[in-house]
């Protein structure tokens, strides 16, 4: 892939400069997306919480529904316990990593939620963080899995939260 001119910027992907997946961009960044249609899925950042929902999957039903103006077959807020790992799950994708801030502004948590889990995982050489980017190594992008598994334990605190700048 190389020798035709693309580069991997995530796990999983390839592309020549400029090409790169927005869409597959958005979900690892952990940006919002709204869903619409049978079987699409959404993910909503209000202030206080995130929203996953999913549009009844098949067409008759989402059709049906729809009729009746209900189109969310499952709305479940995202607890704040899993926000960490589903992050950094997104986030650890990228090979150039992600701006430091936005563990704060997209999940609504401090980064020091994450203390413990960031140090293992510089430790054992999965990832950098530094006050500006968080990304993994070339070890950590080889062994994903083990380095996204270090988050699971993350867990928020009462007071551990910070407020949101979104609109």
């Amino acid at each position: 892939l190389a020798q035709a001119g693309m580069a991997q910027y995530e796990v999983s992907a390839y592309a020549h400069p400029g090409a790169e997946c927005t869409h597959n961009l958005n979900y690892w960044r952990f940006g919002d997306y709204l869903g619409i249609g049978a079987g699409a899925h959404s993910k909503i950042s209000l202030r206080d919480r995130i929203v996953r929902q999913v549009r009844y999957r098949s067409p008759a039903s989402y059709l049906s529904r729809s009729r009746q103006l209900e189109f969310v077959a499952e709305n479940v807020e995202v607890p704040r316990d899993e926000l960490p790992f589903e992050f950094m799950l997104n986030a650890m994708r990228l090979l150039e990593g992600v701006p430091a801030r936005w563990f704060g502004e997209r999940t609504g948590l401090s980064p020091s939620v994450i203390d413990t889990p960031l140090r293992a995982a510089q430790r054992r050489g999965l990832m950098t963080a530094d006050h500006e980017v968080w990304k993994p190594t070339p070890l950590g992008a080889r062994f994903l899995n083990d380095l996204q598994t270090l988050f699971l334990q993350a867990k928020p605190r009462n007071g551990a939260c910070v407020h949101r700048h979104r609109a």
